[in-house]
């Protein structure tokens, strides 16, 4: 039996169809359904539907369904058709008639969807967190390895001298502006959906101001279709936020495996952090790096499921956009997971010293040469040719030597200002202040 039902139930198979993998997913959105449901009947309380006692009763049933889902006792239960369901069987059976007022101004469709708003925001701050990391390392290392010179390459052939400090500066930077993707990601997640009950609002007197401020959204979603409407266009940019960062750890991934390589040798780690082959003894492969390229190039392709999937869907609410946690809850797992191990292997990374005092780099130096000869005085034309003529007659011998000083460039990597765009990045999610409002609603 259903909350939504009368006196018929479903087949079986139709059943076992439309739920598929939620009652999964129904747990990691367990404890926010809590949460939006404190917040729900403090609201109930303050505009005369429920009575104090009863919001005291109904607190106190939530917060202890919130200890069991902490300490991993909740489940829910055979039968039950979701999480909102079951708080809500539960909270009838310990505490009687009042767990069937908790229902009231609100459908499933807000339900689901504030739960959703709630668990995508704590997600968000998760991976900004693993961004973090991945970004102050890289900022060290960059540092760390500034003069430490390598070679720069376009359409993979050598192209001009470049540096590690200049190469791992280079994600870090990356890493900063991708954050601009997730602050629009969280803005959309961080608005209040609640009181939009089935997308056409409801004719209790709700306050939606006050679930706003209880549960630390920055503001609500006004109009109560768009409201609804938001769900799928919320998926969607967080799905293209995930993909920014996949591209960025992709990249990173697929340089690392090549000069891994014995043929570049620029790079290595520990042995133990690479992998060996059943027939070939001298074998360091680079699996770590190979999965987080495919990994990544996962991530990236979820905007594009997402956006097939949402195609000619009209206003209000379709059960097709049950689906889209098939893709996105996995998605922020698989990111979290290639951050964090991106983060691990760099921690290990040995740089090869001195790359470039080597015959088979020189011709990296031409464009160095030539610059020296105009800054000689000798038109850029002019120079260019003659040092092209210098490498066909293989009379080409330059100074291993590079003076780059603007902005940005070998000699000056701008790790300062590249810092400070990560933390004016960071300062656009306002975390604490959702914490704050969230540890004041469950401390009753």
């Amino acid at each position: 039996m259903k909350l939504w039902q009368k006196n018929t139930g479903s087949k079986i198979e139709v059943e076992k169809f439309t739920i598929g993998r939620d009652p999964d997913f129904d747990l990691l959105l367990a404890p926010f359904d809590v949460m939006a449901s404190i917040a729900h009947a403090v609201m109930l309380e303050k505009i005369g539907l429920i009575s104090t006692e009863e919001l005291a009763t109904l607190k106190k049933g939530l917060l202890e369904i919130y200890g069991e889902i902490e300490n991993g006792t909740f489940v829910i239960q055979p039968g039950v058709e979701d999480v909102h369901s079951q708080v809500e069987f539960l909270l009838t059976q310990r505490y009687g008639e009042v767990g069937k007022k908790l229902h009231s101004g609100r459908s499933r469709n807000d339900q689901v969807l504030v739960d959703l708003k709630l668990y995508y925001r704590s997600e968000i701050r998760e991976v900004i967190k693993e961004i973090k990391l991945l970004f102050d390392l890289l900022l060290d290392l960059a540092e760390k390895h500034k003069n430490d010179l390598m070679p720069g390459y376009t359409h993979t052939q050598l192209a001009m001298p470049s540096s590690f400090g200049l190469w791992f500066g280079s994600f870090a930077e990356a890493l900063a502006e991708d954050v601009d993707l997730w602050i629009a990601a969280f803005n959309l997640a961080n608005r209040n959906p609640l009181g939009s009950a089935a997308g056409y609002g409801s004719s209790f007197p709700l306050n939606r101001k006050l679930t706003t401020e209880l549960l630390g959204f920055r503001e609500m979603h006004y109009n109560v279709i768009n409201a609804q409407n938001s769900r799928g266009k919320t998926e969607k940019v967080i799905s293209f936020a995930m993909a920014g960062v996949a591209g960025t750890l992709n990249k990173l991934a697929v340089d690392a495996i090549l000069f891994m390589n014995q043929h570049f040798g620029f790079i290595k780690f520990p042995d133990e952090l690479t992998t060996g082959s059943s027939i070939m003894p001298h074998k360091k492969n680079p699996d770590v790096f190979e999965l987080v390229r495919a990994k990544t190039n996962q991530l990236q392709s979820s905007p594009q499921t997402l956006l097939l999937q949402l195609t000619n869907m009209s206003t209000g609410y379709h059960r097709d956009l049950q689906l889209l946690k098939e893709t996105v809850f996995p998605d922020f797992e698989k990111l979290r997971d290639c951050l964090r191990i991106s983060t691990f292997m760099l921690q290990h990374i040995e740089v090869k010293q001195d790359l470039l005092n080597n015959e088979t780099f020189k011709h990296l130096f031409s464009v160095e040469e030539v610059n020296r000869q105009v800054l000689d005085g000798v038109p850029f034309r002019d120079a260019y040719k003659s040092v092209g003529m210098d490498i066909e007659n293989n009379n080409f011998s330059p100074s291993y030597t590079v003076n780059h000083t603007h902005e940005g460039s070998i000699g000056q990597l701008c790790l300062g200002q590249i810092g400070a765009k990560m933390e004016n990045a960071l300062t656009a999610f306002d975390f604490d202040k959702v914490e704050k409002q969230l540890g004041q609603l469950l401390r009753g």
